[in-house]
Order: C-alpha cells, then structure tokens, then sequence
C-alpha cells in the first residue's frame, strides 16, 4: 500500500512540474506549420506535370503514379498514428517525419537539377519520339517521393494533436487557446494551398523546375529550424499505447468466450478506473456478440481495485461499446471515402483539360499554369466555410433544433450529391471543349499533347468551385463524424481513418484509370482517355465517375438510416456537448 501510495505522488508530482507555454511558443508550432505545408504542397502540387514534362512520362501514367503517391502518403498516417502512440509520442514522430520530409524534397529537386537524373528533353513537334526514364532515374524520383509519404504520413496525424498539447484542457483559457490554435492552423493550411497553387507553381512551370522545387526545400529547411528552435519549451506528450491494443483485447475475447450465453446489460462486467477520460456510453444492441467479452466468468480475478487480474481475459462494457463505436463507423466511412474518388478526378485530369484549352487572361500573353487552376477548387471551399457555419447552420437549426443544424451524415449526404453534379458538369464543360477544338480554329498544340481548343479555361472553374464546396461539405463532415463517433482516447486513429479513406480512394482511382484506359483502347473510336483528349471521350470517363458516385451515394443513404450515434451516458453528456464544441473547430 505504501509503495502504492508513494507512485501515486510521485505521478502526481509529475503532472504538476508540466509548464503549459500556450501562446508563447506558438511562433515555433505555427511558423513551423505554415514553412512545412508550404515545403509539402509545393514539392506535390505540380507533380502531375513535372512527371508529364521532365520525365516524360504519359498523361495515364503520371495520372497513376500521382495516385499511388498519394495514396501511400494518407495510408502512411495509420502506421505514423500506432508507432507515435505506441512508442515514440509526437515530438520524435514529427521530429523523424519533418527531417524525412526535408531529405525528400531536396532530392525532388536534385531530379530537376541534375540532367543525369530525368530523361532528355522532348522535342516540341507533333509526333516526335520521346525517350523516358531509365531505371536509375525511376529509382531515385522513387527514392525522393519514398521520403516524402514517411514525411507526410507522420506529419499529418501528429501536428495537430501536438500544438494542442501545448495548452492546459483544464483552464478556461487553456481550452480557448486550443480553439484559436484550429482556428489558425486552418489558415495556414489553406494560405500554404494558395501560394503553392499559384506562386510556386508559376516558377515551377514558367521560370524553371530546379528553381521552383528548391523553394520548398528551403521552405522546409525553415520549417525545421524553427520547430526544433524550440524545443526545450515544448510539451512532449509521453507514447501512452495505441487504441488498436484495445480493440483487438475485445476482439479476441469474444472469440474466446464465443460459446458463453448471452446476458443482461446490467449483468455485463464494467469496470471503469478513476484516471478514465472519455465519455461514459451505455449498453447498444447492435454487434451483441462483443458483450461476451464482458461476461465475467468464475476464471477471471479481479485485483483490489476491481480491474481484471487479466485483461485479455476479461473486457469491461465500457471498452466494448467503444469497440462497438469504431466498427459501427466503418460501413459508413467505405461509401465517404469514395467520395474521394471523383474528388482526386478533378486535381488530375481537370489540369489535362487545362492544357488544352485557351489558358490566356483575357487578350494579354500571360498564361494561368495549369495546375493553378485546382485553386479555383480550394477557393470553393474556403468561400462556402463561412456562409455555411454563419448562414446556412442558424437558419437549418431554426427547423430542426439540432446545434449543428443537420447532422453530421447529413452533411456528407449533401457533399456527395454534389459531388455527382461537379462529375456530370465536368463532362458537360469537356463535351464543349473537345467540339470547339475539333470544329473552331485552334491556338496551336500543346507539347506531346495535341490542338489547344479555342475555349476559356474560365469554363473549368463551374466545377472546381462545385467539388470545393462538396468538400467543405462531405470533407468535413467526415473529419468531424469521426472525432465525434469515435472515443476520446481514439481521435488520432479517427484522424487517420479520414486519410485511409483518401489513399483508398486514390488506389482505386489507379485501378479505375487502368481498367477504363486497357478496356476502351480497342474500341473504333479509341481509347478514352489518350494523351491527346481531342481523340478521346473523356467526358464518357467523367459521366462513369458519376454514375459510380451515383451507386455509391445510394449505398450511403442505406447505411446512414442504418447508423445509430453514439449513446452517451446522461452524467456525461454536458462534458460530451463541450468536446462537440471543441470538435467543431478542430475540423
């Protein structure tokens, strides 16, 4: 009892030497963010036409490595998320994460530098033989994008939760600085999004690519020294071991005690220790077969305080309903990821679309990069935030009563039936563009593409601003589904369930480009999706996208009736609306 008592205070004592800087080393945390987001966009931004122009690579191709990229980076977040609370907390992870980062985008750059690193330059003449890359030059541009994915993969989970750390939850003024730093890490997000969309990627396709991807090296060199600046000021958050532990102990539970029968709620085994933090649920009939977990039988001792001698023996309710909440999420969260699926259309082959088209700002010479475009998609969503938290939620909570005006399935619901119309738009404005440059008089060709049509590239923004808004719809809404479904102790790994569900998208976005690409190469008409988009039905490819979507949103809707929120028990439902305020800004 007395070596008890003795580590109680000592942890105590602990806990009360944590000094909480708050604001005083958010100039490190912040300044971080902004140089690091500025770094990460920039090197990934432009990618697709880096692949395309100095590797020479296939619009098909560059379309699926970008693709594959990506997806790789938002799986890597749920490794990045169990190593960070398993082992090494957040410091170390973002720590290896941003130094990995660096490396990456400094041999991004070495690729543009060095003219034995990429293919010889193709000639600009229609139907000239391009040479592609070697198996060294792949090999190294593999090389630095490897470093990349572990640099985003670790960031993405750990920034966030970081800077959190720095204030104290337990003050009033805490809990506000917590608000303000969502508030601003939000903004420098999206500012990072807008310089790399348009500054960076305007050196990069109009200046030079030695140049232009030496900035976000740089960006991220600053990015490093400023967080590491600061260092001895930090809170560091110890590892305190990853939720999966937990979800698996009740998995294998139940499968243990599978043949036991089935009890009673209030007979149920629920032990629930004095350090426990998150929300106390009550007893839900649906996934019955876990309760068995909590089944206490005369082979499971308890000790002193109650808890299980045992606990891959012996489960409490309470972590069984939180089990419960995770599985109950993930028939929800396959249709929401899909969304993605039409999303990444828009940031690849739209800038295709671009290059084809009339990209001059009204009669003068200057050009709009092709990739500065998917800004107009950035903006959609920007603009719409504020009117749909200041406008739309006040005038939908008149009607249904509800804090956040409709909920939050309701809103992925309505980001997804936009969606679909952004993919049928697209086709639409596509249809146009391919008729006007076979039937109009052209403005030449595009390098290694083919006529440039005569139509305005202002005629892709209808679209773009459409899926931006279907992100600030279905995007978010997703984000902010999941920390409030998923357990307190589980938002990381919700976190990371967001991105999982954005690199499926991206695989089966790879997968899609295939099967279309391999399966309409042998029709009369060719394939839909050439490197010259005048000969090709890409429009046929948007309206397929569309008509998944259009499965998909069905899927959704049945999933959605089925879903059953979170139950939170009456005692804690006050702490629970005040971590749903909290969540609304941490999206």
């Amino acid at each position: 009892m007395e070596v008890e008592k003795t580590e109680k205070n000592i942890t105590e004592e602990n806990e009360s030497k944590i000094i909480y800087r708050g604001w005083k080393v958010m100039p490190f945390i912040i300044g971080n963010e902004t140089f690091e987001k500025l770094g990460i966009v920039g090197s990934s931004s432009n990618l697709v036409i880096y692949l395309t122009t100095v590797f020479n690579m296939k619009s098909i191709t560059a379309a699926k490595v970008v693709n594959i990229y990506g997806g790789t980076s938002n799986f890597g977040t749920i490794v990045a998320a169990f190593l960070c609370d398993s082992y090494f907390g957040r410091y170390k992870t973002l720590s290896f994460a941003m130094i990995a980062c660096f490396l990456g985008s400094v041999a991004m750059d070495l690729t543009a530098v060095f003219p034995q690193l990429h293919p010889a330059k193709c000639a600009k003449e229609i139907g000239s033989v391009c040479s592609g890359p070697s198996i060294g030059q792949i090999m190294f541009l593999a090389g630095a994008m490897v470093l990349l994915v572990i640099g985003a993969g670790g960031i993405r989970p750990c920034n966030l939760p970081f800077g959190a750390d720095q204030f104290d939850p337990k003050t009033k003024e805490g809990k506000r600085g917590i608000e303000s730093f969502f508030n601003w890490y939000f903004f420098t997000f999206t500012f990072a999004q807008m310089v790399s969309l348009t500054l960076i990627v305007y050196v990069q396709s109009n200046v030079s690519w030695s140049i232009g991807l030496a900035i976000p090296a740089i960006l991220m060199l600053l990015g490093c020294i400023i967080f590491f600046a600061g260092s001895k000021l930090y809170v560091k958050v110890k590892a305190s071991g990853s939720p999966i532990h937990s979800i698996t102990r009740v998995i294998v539970v139940a499968i243990k005690k599978r043949r036991l029968k089935p009890v009673g709620s209030n007979e149920l085994y629920n032990y629930i220790g004095k350090d426990f933090k998150n929300s106390k649920l009550g007893h839900t009939e649906q996934f019955r077969f876990l309760d068995k977990s909590a089944i206490q039988t005369q082979d499971d001792k308890l000790n002193k305080d109650g808890s299980p001698v045992d606990p891959w023996k012996l489960c409490s309710m309470q972590q069984v309903e939180e089990v419960k909440c995770v599985i109950r999420v993930l028939p929800v969260w396959l249709p929401a990821a899909l969304f993605y699926l039409a999303y990444i259309q828009q940031t690849t082959y739209t800038i295709f679309q671009s290059l084809q088209s009339d990209r001059r700002l009204s009669s003068g010479s200057f050009r709009i990069p092709a990739a500065t475009y998917t800004v107009f998609l950035m903006l959609g969503m920007t603009i719409f935030i504020p009117i749909y938290d200041r406008v739309l939620v006040p005038f939908f909570r008149k009607y249904t009563g509800k804090d956040g005006g409709i909920t939050q399935l309701q809103r992925v619901g309505a980001g997804m039936f936009l969606c679909i119309t952004s993919m049928m738009v697209s086709g639409i404005v596509e249809q146009y563009r391919r008729k006007v440059a076979l039937t109009k008089p052209t403005l030449g060709f595009a390098p290694r593409k083919g006529a440039i049509s005569s139509m305005s590239g202002m005629w892709l923004i209808p679209q773009l601003v459409l899926m931006g808004i279907a992100d600030a719809l279905a995007g978010v809404g997703q984000m902010e589904f999941y920390y409030k479904q998923f357990p307190e102790n589980m938002r990381s790994f919700a976190g990371s369930l967001y991105y999982c569900g954005i690199g499926l998208a991206s695989y089966l976005s790879t997968f899609l480009l295939s099967a279309v690409h391999d399966m309409t190469e042998g029709f009369s008409g060719g394939s839909w999706l050439p490197e010259d988009l005048n000969k090709g039905r890409l429009e046929y490819f948007y309206f397929l996208v569309a008509g998944i979507m259009t499965l998909n949103f069905a899927y959704f809707l049945l999933v959605s009736h089925w879903y059953r929120y979170k139950d939170v028990v009456a005692k804690d439902k006050d702490l629970d609306k005040s971590s749903d305020e909290f969540d609304k800004v941490s999206v």
